[in-house]
């Protein structure tokens, strides 16, 4: 057994030590709030500095104010809605794209890739690009959430990366049973890249989840609006009134303030709570997809 230097234990510690702080940067803001939404409200407001426990005691109140109210309920579940849906389109469309342009001998294969890339750094910018969805007659409705972006470059040239990896043996070995290319993909090689195909419903699914801004642009009905939209509105023009009216005029204050963390726990909780069946496909998945075989 190798004995280990000083300067490589110290190293290791050092590592070990940055890695807990940035764990407990990265951690304690999500504990603060969850600590808040949880307290008595007039102790929260009351309250200067950091936040470990619940203060005073411990109430669902502001949990109950938030599910009471309807544009919660129907924002989770338009949520839901364009995230199952939009994730579904963004796999197809970018299995189907990787699978094109991972095969061996493609025409123009260079030609293709280079155009592909050059929209990861230019695009037609947000005025053109709600001109052409408002031509395609998808304003104030759930396509223009889904529809403008149903393929990320990036995520599709990770995708191509994986599929190249793969034997060729396996395809020529389905050509000859008489397999065509959607057999191939389908039955073949996107069962061997589940690790890759895991990542991007990750990747697809947290997008769909967090995004706000082209709800904001292009929806005007509050009955399409996500929850992300929703909860901006809460946050920043702080609409809490509506989740309050059987509070006392006194007690609105307080109650408001943790209305707002149990607003933003309750958007949080689910893609918290998808990333530990993902997890361990995570690192396999990107590895596979960045680096060629």
């Amino acid at each position: 057994m190798l004995r280990r230097s000083w300067g490589e234990r110290c190293f290791d510690g050092l590592n070990a030590l940055l890695m807990i702080l940035l764990s407990l940067v990265t951690i304690y803001p999500l504990v603060y709030v969850l600590m808040a939404s949880l307290s008595d409200p007039a102790s929260v407001v009351q309250m200067r500095g950091l936040i470990w426990r619940p203060q005073g005691q411990i109430t669902l109140e502001a949990y109950s104010l938030v599910f009471q109210n309807p544009s919660i309920v129907t924002g989770y579940a338009n949520t839901l809605v364009y995230v199952v849906a939009g994730t579904a389109l963004n796999i197809l469309m970018t299995s189907l794209a990787a699978y094109a342009l991972s095969r061996r001998r493609i025409m123009w294969e260079n030609q293709l890739m280079f155009f592909i890339v050059f929209t990861m750094f230019f695009n037609g910018g947000l005025i053109p690009t709600f001109l052409l969805v408002n031509q395609l007659g998808m304003i104030d409705s759930r396509w223009a959430l889904i529809i403008p972006v149903a393929l990320s470059t990036y995520n599709m040239i990770i995708m191509r990366t994986s599929f190249q990896a793969l034997p060729a043996s396996l395809e020529e070995s389905a050509k000859i049973d008489g397999a065509n290319d959607i057999v191939i993909l389908f039955r073949i090689v996107l069962p061997l890249s589940m690790p890759v195909v895991a990542v991007m419903i990750l990747f697809y699914g947290v997008a769909h989840w967090n995004s706000w801004f082209n709800a904001l642009i292009y929806l005007r009905n509050r009955e399409l609006f996500p929850l992300q939209l929703i909860l901006r509105e809460i946050l920043i023009s702080n609409s809490t009134d509506s989740m309050m009216t059987s509070v006392g005029s006194g007690d609105k204050m307080p109650i408001g303030e943790t209305i707002k963390y149990a607003t933003i726990m309750v958007a949080t909780l689910p893609i918290l709570l998808l990333y530990p069946f993902l997890q361990r496909y995570f690192v396999k998945g990107v590895m596979i997809g960045a680096v060629k075989g």
